[in-house]
Order: structure tokens, then sequence, then C-alpha cells
């Protein structure tokens, strides 16, 4: 996949938790934590958009692509 997840390097500089981050974007932590693994195929644009809320941060801090 040339799609990377970065999430959990954003999480890291900003010290938050999975809990934390879960609580704060509204959904469970099982699928906060594939997201972050990157062991899902889509994420929902109102999902990312409270990701980038909570960490303030930008979609391409938490995505990279890679050419095959």
């Amino acid at each position: 996949m040339a799609i990377i997840l970065r999430l959990d390097r954003v999480m890291a500089d900003r010290k938050m938790s999975l809990n934390a981050l879960a609580e704060r974007v509204g959904i469970a932590n099982v699928n906060l934590s594939k997201i972050k693994t990157g062991k899902v195929s889509a994420i929902r644009f109102s999902t990312l958009d409270a990701i980038c809320k909570a960490l303030d941060c930008q979609p391409g801090d938490i995505l990279e692509y890679r050419a095959d």
C-alpha cells in the first residue's frame, strides 16, 4: 500500500495516549488503534478532521504517500 499512516509519530510528538485521543475524537480505542497501526483500508473525513483538531495538526502530518 502506498499510503503510510504516521498517527503514532504525531501522537508521540504531542505526548497523547491512545485512550486520550480516542476520547477526544469520539471513537472506540479499537478503531483508533487500527488507524494507528495502519490496519485500515479507509478513514472517514470526519474522523480525520476530529483527529487533526485533537492533535492540532494537518492531514499531511498523519498521511504519507510512497510510490510503490
